[in-house]
């Protein structure tokens, strides 16, 4: 994507008396911020009930462009990833939710689209029991799972204790703020922050300038269900921002847990009541996670390597078969629609030929409709 169409995807989010969803229905009609500029007179024809202050609002631009130009020098300056929706680095999870952003600002090392990735959400007074969980959780995982994105957002309590224990156990983690990359809020988790970066990384759909309003980490607890396989809820009273993220997590279909506390506890409660709704799995520990996941092979796979035994290729695979393969070899955890563009096989004989593979145990289908590579 060259600067100009980088420039214009930025400045549609500027526009005013958009909600998320019809922005991301523009886009994804027209194809990109330039063509929705290039046809900003023809709106009403696309999105015939748009409002009338809309479609006034999307016919200046002048402000936007300006405002993405300021946005652009400042991520060239400081090391800043613009990711868009439909590009390699996007996480291509959330692609598929219905408000998605289309831009999102990015300053990391880690990759964003790995085989494995799971947020832990939950309240920002995270008791000792916990802080526990999670250290124990993440340091049970890593011996099963080496290779998983620990993804969150930076709060106090559950958050934080979540990115710390991660760096600990040497997993990469991403933190989604819920404001621009120009500062960092709270301040007291800034030197987690720098770790991060270097381990990781910070994620945020917001430019600078934009304030940690309270309206904000809702639109950030999308980003971090979205992007996720699972969501695990560790501690939450009856109400909190942890809830809403398992809540849209259900939205999404993804796979969400909760950890059980003691019949009572003011910041048990609110997962006691999801287990409860059957909104979530209960969690006790890494192996439950890993046999409800169905990453078990991961745990197989360092057990042969440990014994010095090489997985031999899948054989046999059809020329179409040894395409997907290739694919999912490069980008793990496609949806069926991303493979179909990225393979040029109609959607109709991708579904047969994915079955195909799932039975010979090649590939396997998780929540959310993508697929990986069983490697």
């Amino acid at each position: 994507m060259n600067e100009q169409q980088l420039l214009y995807n930025m400045a549609l989010t500027r526009i005013g008396h958009f909600s998320l969803a019809t922005a991301l229905h523009l886009y994804r009609t027209l194809g990109s911020g330039e063509e929705i500029f290039l046809h900003r007179n023809e709106i009403a024809d696309i999105i015939p009930d748009c409002s009338p202050r809309l479609l006034e609002n999307i016919k200046d631009w002048s402000e936007p462009l300006k405002r993405a130009e300021q946005e652009l020098d400042f991520c060239l300056n400081n090391d800043i990833k613009v990711l868009c929706l439909g590009d390699g680095y996007y996480p291509q999870r959330l692609e598929d939710c219905p408000d998605a952003p289309i831009v999102m600002y990015y300053k990391g090392s880690a990759l964003l689209n790995q085989a494995r990735v799971i947020n832990i959400v939950g309240t920002r007074h995270c008791t000792p029991y916990g802080e526990d969980f999670i250290r124990k959780f993440l340091l049970e995982l890593k011996a099963m799972c080496p290779e998983v994105l620990v993804v969150s957002g930076l709060a106090y309590g559950v958050d934080i204790n979540a990115h710390v224990q991660a760096l600990n156990n040497g997993y990469e983690t991403v933190g989604v703020l819920a404001h621009g990359l120009d500062y960092l809020y709270p301040q007291a988790h800034k030197e987690v922050a720098r770790k991060m970066v270097n381990c990781g990384g910070l994620l945020t759909e917001f430019m600078t300038c934009t304030n940690a309003d309270k309206g904000n980490f809702v639109r950030r607890n999308r980003i971090v269900a979205g992007m996720s396989d699972a969501c695990i809820l560790v501690e939450s009273a009856s109400h909190g921002g942890g809830l809403i993220t398992a809540g849209i997590a259900n939205d999404y279909n993804r796979d969400v847990f909760a950890v059980p506390g003691r019949i009572g506890d003011h910041f048990s409660v609110g997962c006691n009541n999801i287990i409860r709704d059957n909104k979530a799995i209960l969690l006790t520990s890494a192996e439950d996670f890993v046999k409800a996941m169905g990453w078990e092979n991961d745990a197989m796979r360092i057990e042969a390597q440990r014994n010095g035994i090489e997985r031999e290729l899948f054989p046999d695979l059809s020329p179409e078969q040894k395409k997907i393969y290739d694919i999912l070899n490069a980008t793990n955890d496609l949806s069926l629609n991303i493979l179909s563009v990225k393979s040029a096989i109609p959607i109709g004989n991708l579904s047969a030929i994915m079955f195909q593979m799932e039975m010979m145990g090649v590939v396997k289908p998780y929540a959310g409709g993508t697929y990986h590579l069983l490697k």
